[in-house]
């Protein structure tokens, strides 16, 4: 498989929270334009943005960046990101990274670990990210997506819950450095191969994932494997709230 990645961002204006988020300023550039930084600074070859905004589309377009404009009615980012392979017209072992445009702090190494780890082998169409839980809290945070792997770095599953449960320390002492097994929580970032992008958009949503209200449940239901690549730690979160904004902009600020 070859190594030469695309990244793709889908950017949407809706936001419930943050209306308008990829165009917000930080630092002095629209947050969109800070993800396309982050996408280039690791080495994909091409970077584009998939709106359904002429607002995001102008915007990026004036800065020399490339931007697609994509159907409205897209359920998801995955749908909107297959949408672009399918007009760009890309091979079917073509390899895309799907970095959500929210994320500017993102590790530009982690987008391309990403990558990497899934043009490395031939048993699954897609590979993610996973980084080690240190905080016991973090375990049972229903918010922290955990995810269990087989011998060879392949998810068994991903869960909300506390997996893998260690019954004889959790139950009183909830303390996860005895466990001979390290827990790892999930991070959201995927890079597909276009072959299994439009497969993965053909399927219909499975119960496992409506239950836990986590989309790469699917992946598994349908039975296909995910790649998980363990990285050094859980990169620092994107951008949903205000709050958010004015940290994220603190940080982007000091560089």
């Amino acid at each position: 498989m070859s190594t030469g990645f695309k990244v793709v961002i889908p950017a949407r204006y809706g936001s419930t929270r943050l209306p308008g988020k990829p165009l917000l300023d930080i630092a002095g550039k629209p947050m969109i334009v800070h993800v396309c930084e982050r996408a280039l600074e690791a080495d994909a070859e091409q970077v584009v943005v998939a709106t359904d905004d002429q607002r995001i589309f102008a915007a990026v377009s004036d800065l020399g960046l490339q931007a697609v404009m994509t159907d409205p009615n897209h359920q998801s980012g995955t749908e909107r990101i297959a949408e672009v392979a399918r007009i760009m017209g890309w091979a079917d072992e073509q390899i895309v990274v799907n970095l959500q445009g929210d994320e500017p702090l993102i590790p530009p190494a982690y987008i391309r670990d990403a990558a990497l780890a899934l043009a490395g082998q031939y048993q699954a169409g897609i590979a993610t990210l996973a980084a080690t839980i240190l905080d016991v809290d973090e375990i049972f945070n229903p918010n922290a997506v955990k995810v269990v792997l087989d011998k060879n770095g392949y998810a068994l599953y991903f869960s909300r819950a506390a997996i893998p449960w260690n019954r004889s320390t959790f139950p009183d002492q909830h303390d996860p450095a005895v466990s001979s097994l390290p827990h790892l929580r999930h991070i959201g970032m995927y890079a597909y191969t276009v072959g299994f992008l439009q497969r993965y958009c053909s399927w219909s949503a499975s119960p496992l994932e409506s239950v836990e209200s986590l989309e790469q449940l699917r992946i598994l239901w349908h039975g296909e494997r995910v790649l998980v690549k363990i990285v050094d730690k859980t990169p620092e979160a994107g951008v949903d709230t205000e709050e958010d904004l004015v940290r994220v902009s603190r940080l982007l600020s000091k560089d």
